[in-house]
């Protein structure tokens, strides 16, 4: 049962980049208090305060201890949850600052892409209870050992859904710099248009494909508890787009929506023995690395021997190389290569479990722009290529374009 009162609200770091959107940030939570509401506020860091942090540690050590790491960015929000509190504080509403720890936010062991285990709301609920505004700060929790730890890449965003869960909030409301969920990145393809709903399934395969407005385990908590999720512009007061349950309104349209990301980059391990359990080897240490494998192909055998290409983040690429070379060895594989120089396109709808000739769809689009496929992976409502980097954004257009994404209303 969902408290009808009681409504979560994130910031993200654009919509705090200095003290005048504070300001605005400010005043729009006391709005929405004065309008009869209890509210949360989750605020992620400063503006680039995140990056900047990170940058620091580099200028330190070139292979900073996470758990060091942890403990640095943890500041940002830190710093946000402060001045938001005064910044309301000054226009007569009552508010409290909590890191994450001081609020319960409990995690496993794993530093800088921890995972949440449990939050205990006692505290927030107690400060609700006085009539204040209670500011969290996103991307953080404590594990056992009391140890900070922080929520991986957009962990604001988990947290503040994590805590609509926990206190059973009407919605949560996560203000960002675009004015909701579009067909595609606006600032690629023109033609993009806002979606007014989206399903916790399609916004999953969107967000988990490149789509930078939520995180992606985010909406796998918002859909395990069924937190809706309204998101919306900070810099104005137009409705955005809402992700629940499976948006009947839209079971019609076959594709809701084309992603690219570009921060991948593709392994090879040339000459693998043509034997079993030899891929299982191999994907399951870079399992117990924490390295999340994405595209997997496996040519065809010659001669005893045959070629597995992986697609990983690149951010993982140092710990997947050295895992991967390390297997190699043992097992008698040949070299290990890697190519950065890829892009993956998708697209994305609910409405391809009863629709055929989608991919075919898509690959005529990208073969009439001469844009080459080197991977294909699917599942019953997303199909994804990875392609040349240098084509990424055409192809993001012209599969558009080919599905009719800018025209419908």
């Amino acid at each position: 049962m969902r408290a009808h009162r009681l409504i979560v609200q994130k910031f993200g770091g654009s919509s705090v980049a200095n003290p005048e959107r504070l300001k605005r940030v400010a005043q729009r939570v006391v709005e929405t208090k004065q309008g009869g509401r209890d509210v949360v506020v989750v605020v992620s860091a400063l503006g680039d305060t995140t990056d900047e942090l990170l940058e620091l540690a580099r200028q330190i050590s070139d292979d900073p201890p996470e758990r060091e790491l942890d403990m640095l960015m943890a500041t940002g929000e830190q710093v946000s949850v402060a001045l938001l509190a005064m910044a309301i504080e000054q226009l007569g509403e009552a508010a409290i600052s909590f890191t994450g720890a001081q609020v319960g936010i409990r995690t496993d062991g794993v530093h800088t892409k921890a995972r949440l285990i449990d939050i205990n709301a006692r505290r927030i609920l107690e400060e609700l209870g006085k009539g204040k505004i209670v500011i969290v700060a996103g991307f953080q929790g404590v594990n056992i050992a009391q140890d900070i730890t922080t929520l991986g890449r957009g962990g604001s965003d988990l947290t503040a859904v994590a805590l609509a869960s926990a206190l059973g909030a009407a919605v949560c409301e996560i203000f960002t710099d675009v004015e909701g969920i579009f067909t595609a990145d606006p600032r690629l393809v023109p033609a993009a248009r806002k979606l007014k709903s989206i399903s916790y399934d399609e916004m999953l395969e969107m967000a988990s494909l490149g789509a930078q407005v939520m995180q992606a385990r985010s909406i796998f908590v918002a859909k395990r508890f069924r937190v809706p999720i309204h998101v919306r512009s900070s810099f104005s007061s137009k409705e955005g787009t809402m992700i629940t349950d499976l948006a009947k309104a839209m079971e019609d349209i076959v594709v809701s929506g084309v992603t690219v990301q570009k921060d991948e980059a593709k392994v090879t391990m040339r000459d693998v023995p043509d034997k079993p359990g030899m891929a299982a080897r191999l994907f399951r240490e870079l399992a117990v690395a924490e390295t999340n494998v994405d595209m997997i192909v496996q040519n065809v055998s010659r001669e005893g021997a045959t070629d597995v290409s992986f697609t990983v983040l690149k951010s993982d690429l140092p710990t997947t190389l050295k895992v991967t070379r390390q297997v190699a060895q043992r097992i008698g594989a040949g070299a290990v290569t890697t190519d950065e120089g890829i892009a993956k396109v998708s697209i994305v709808g609910i409405g391809m479990r009863s629709h055929s000739g989608v991919a075919a769809k898509m690959f005529e689009a990208m073969a009439e722009e001469r844009i080459n496929i080197e991977m294909i992976s699917t599942s019953e409502i997303k199909i994804s290529c990875v392609i040349r980097k240098i084509n990424a954004e055409r192809a993001m257009r012209v599969i558009h374009q080919a599905f009719g994404l800018h025209k419908r209303t």
